[in-house]
């Protein structure tokens, strides 16, 4: 065991080992960007004939044909991503109001007490911690894409999870795998579903009785993975890994707000505006604007509530919206590449290829190879908003051409988005909270890889039964 936590013990040995390479999502997208008016020069330019059905531009598949080479020129490279993010300003500031609007939520101090408050009632039953707290930030994830939010409860939760006798890989699973699961699932997650559908013309949160089914099959998989190791280290100390945990990090629980009346009325309030939320989009066909404006106003109620006064909740909105600038940006970035595909008439060309490739494989292995692409370009393009915008463009008319609902497509995006968020090295939430933890990315990820077998071979039953039964719209 000291071999393991020597890591933090050294802090000039760790320093002096190598870094590994790391590439700002910005940097890559920006020669995305150039590449891709280069390739402009260099293939064949083409496109499809499309008809509108039901509300959505489809492509017909038949249709293509070779067109008049158009390329795209070294300033018309740089223009492009003024232009995506104009193109993208409606997804943009649905993200930053969404994300404003959780700021407000959080500087009540009501889901701080909630957490609090669990932890002291379940301090005597700690196998009981785990479903319960893992719960919490399963719903956090799938219903407010709680990320960057986690770090501040890996550093309550892991603590607590040491003085219960588990040790600090525990803790760090209850919050980090919780809030991975529900942000994979994605029931009503406005970074991520919301995003994907907005763009592949799918009604907003469409298809949310599959993602209930797994987000509980999800759900009831990573609580078992964490409660067997868990019971395992209860009776085996000497398997602990109890880490660093990183003191500045740390608050105590006790010295924290407790839970009273006036956060019970918030968070009651926040589980209303989903009630609300589902209502609208389901009964009365929300869109962006509306599901932007409800967040907003709900908001602004939870703010007067929690007696936060207009500059305090105006502030909190901002660092709210300051939170997810980076991802907001990412999408009008991604919608660049898009710019230059488009006008450079590239686009088709690329789904005429790939569906001249994918059109030989059945629909359900199509759906497969697009969770699969997801799974790995995550590597590149940690922020979920960000792939949405970068890959349904593309992803949406080419699963009309090769027989998979744009549903299934959405779903592919989001489980390899979300699996891959607990594996890779470029997601900053992962390294910022193994950090807190005092894990070793190393000892992570040997910890955790059965655990991603396993979501994957959930993702690829699901993609398999979504294909089946023609997941759509409802």
């Amino acid at each position: 065991m000291q071999k393991q936590t020597s890591e933090y013990s050294h802090p000039n040995a760790a320093q002096s080992k190598k870094k590994p390479l790391h590439i700002n999502a910005f940097v890559l997208l920006f020669f995305v960007v150039l590449l891709s008016a280069v390739l402009t020069y260099i293939m064949p330019a083409g496109e499809y004939d499309r008809v509108e059905k039901d509300g959505r531009t489809l492509v017909v598949p038949d249709s293509f044909h070779w067109a008049e080479s158009s390329p795209v020129g070294f300033f018309h490279a740089f223009t492009s991503f003024h232009e995506g993010m104009v193109n993208a300003a409606g997804i943009i500031f649905f993200v930053l109001i969404i994300g404003g609007s959780f700021g407000i939520l959080k500087a009540t101090g009501a889901l701080d007490a909630l957490i609090v408050s669990l932890t002291r009632k379940l301090g005597k039953r700690e196998l009981l911690l785990i479903p319960v707290l893992m719960l919490f930030f399963g719903a956090g994830g799938t219903l407010m894409g709680m990320a960057e939010e986690t770090i501040v409860y890996i550093a309550i939760v892991t603590p607590l999870a040491i003085a219960l006798g588990f040790d600090a890989i525990v803790g760090f699973a209850i919050v980090s795998v919780g809030a991975n699961i529900g942000f994979m699932s994605a029931v009503l997650n406005p970074f991520n579903i919301g995003v994907a559908q907005s763009i592949a013309d799918l009604p907003t949160f469409s298809g949310i009785g599959l993602r209930i089914v797994l987000f509980f099959t999800l759900y009831s998989a990573g609580v078992l993975y964490v409660f067997r190791y868990a019971k395992k280290v209860k009776t085996n100390p000497e398997l602990k890994f109890i880490g660093q945990l990183q003191k500045d990090t740390h608050e105590n629980a006790e010295n924290m707000t407790k839970l009273t009346n006036r956060h019970k009325w918030i968070l009651s309030l926040f589980l209303f505006n989903f009630i609300i939320l589902i209502f609208g989009v389901i009964k009365l066909g929300w869109y962006i604007t509306e599901i932007a404006a409800l967040f907003l106003l709900f908001g602004v109620v939870i703010g007067l509530i929690g007696k936060l006064g207009p500059n305090k909740m105006a502030d909190s909105f901002i660092d709210g919206a300051k939170e997810l600038i980076g991802g907001a940006l990412i999408i009008g970035f991604a919608q660049a590449i898009l710019v230059v595909i488009q006008d450079g008439k590239l686009i088709d060309t690329i789904l005429y290829y790939a569906s001249s490739v994918l059109g030989e494989l059945s629909p359900i292995l199509n759906a497969i190879g697009m969770f699969v692409v997801q799974l790995f370009l995550n590597f590149l393009v940690p922020s979920g908003s960000g792939q949405a915008a970068l890959t349904m463009p593309i992803l949406a008319p080419l699963s009309d051409l090769v027989g998979v609902t744009r549903q299934t497509a959405v779903l592919a995006f989001q489980l390899g988005d979300g699996i891959s968020n607990a594996l890779f090295p470029t997601s900053g939430v992962l390294l910022a909270g193994l950090a807190v933890a005092g894990i070793p990315f190393t000892r992570w990820i040997k910890w955790v890889f059965p655990l991603i077998c396993i979501q994957i071979v959930i993702a690829i039953l699901f993609l398999i039964a979504a294909q089946l039964i023609h997941y759509g719209p409802f």
